[in-house]
């Protein structure tokens, strides 16, 4: 090589190191900043990491108990699952076993509803099977004066804590995770219960409740989730989503 070509080649590699440079200490000065923010939660249900949506216009995931079709009574409007009146209970069309269901829910005051999980059809309800998460207005209807029966309780064998429900017609967090015999009912960000069904416990309070002489109520280790809706009143239920577990 002739000494002007070296002389070039040297000048072309000394821009080139100290572009590299100020490339560095650019970098070098964004990671010594503070990390940018995690991503706010989505409110909607998403479509990755194995949670599926339970509410759409069509209502597609649902049909009423012992129907084919979804009964009159029921809607959908923006996304908000309601009903106005008493209505046949809604099933999902799938069933789970070991599953975490969210889902919000309000209720006119007085109201009283609930969600059911691990269900049958072959008894004349569904509560004859599924264990029910009790949706109530306590400060409103009857069954608020029993912690065995208020808002979050597994209805008749388990209690929720006083305090946690919001009043009537102020939307709550509701959460369902059940793997094996393992349950767990969650209201507004704080666990609420949990059991073991089978265990002794479990059939002590069993035989305490009305559920005693029913055979297979929650015995079932798969099954259909349940929304009553022949109570009288308004429910309104939104961003119901379900992912299966291990």
């Amino acid at each position: 090589m002739t000494h002007h070509r070296l002389v070039s080649l040297a000048a072309l590699g000394l821009s080139a190191a100290l572009l590299g440079c100020s490339t560095a200490s650019s970098n070098g000065g964004a990671m010594s900043s503070s990390p940018a923010p995690a991503a706010a939660a989505s409110t909607s249900a998403p479509t990755t990491q194995g949670w599926r949506n339970l509410i759409d216009p069509s209502l597609s995931a649902w049909r009423g108990y012992r129907e084919a079709k979804v009964p009159a009574g029921w809607s959908v409007a923006d996304g908000v699952l309601s009903k106005t009146a008493s209505s046949n209970d809604l099933v999902s069309r799938d069933e789970f076993a070991n599953f975490e269901l969210e889902f919000e829910w309000k209720l006119h005051p007085g109201g009283n509803a609930g969600v059911f999980y691990r269900g049958s059809e072959e008894a004349e309800k569904i509560y004859f099977t599924a264990p029910e998460y009790q949706l109530l207005d306590d400060a409103g209807h009857a069954d608020g004066k029993s912690r065995l029966t208020s808002a979050g309780s597994d209805y008749a064998l388990y209690p929720s804590p006083a305090g946690v429900v919001k009043p009537a017609n102020e939307w709550n967090s509701s959460r369902i995770v059940a793997r094996g015999p393992h349950v767990e009912h969650w209201l507004n960000g704080q666990k609420l219960l949990e059991y073991e069904a089978g265990s002794p416990d479990w059939e002590t309070r069993l035989k305490a409740s009305k559920f005693a002489t029913w055979p297979k109520y929650g015995r079932l280790t798969t099954g259909h989730l349940g929304i009553q809706g022949d109570h009288e009143g308004e429910l309104a239920i939104r961003n119901m989503r379900i992912r299966t577990l291990p």
